[in-house]
């Protein structure tokens, strides 16, 4: 099952190689390509990083607290008289 990341990793050599060479074949300098290139693959990745960034598996189901498994209470200090 392909995921978003898996999508980003193909993309970042996909937009590097790829946006260069059409750029290089439009007419524009190969040290005007790859820096247009590897730019749009740094936005790709910080996309990815900060945007829509890898977030930890949480459970959604909680079990609910009952009195087998709650804590004892403590129990109170007697006065002294």
């Amino acid at each position: 099952m392909t995921g978003y990341y898996d999508y980003v990793l193909g993309l970042i050599p996909l937009t590097l190689l790829g946006l260069t060479a059409i750029l290089f074949v439009a007419g524009f300098g190969l040290t005007t390509a790859v820096p247009v290139g590897a730019g749009v693959s740094g936005l790709i990745v910080g996309h990815a990083l900060f945007i829509n960034g890898p977030v930890a598996p949480t459970d959604t189901v909680q079990q609910p607290v009952t009195a087998e498994h709650a804590e004892p209470s403590p129990t109170p200090i007697p006065e002294q008289a």
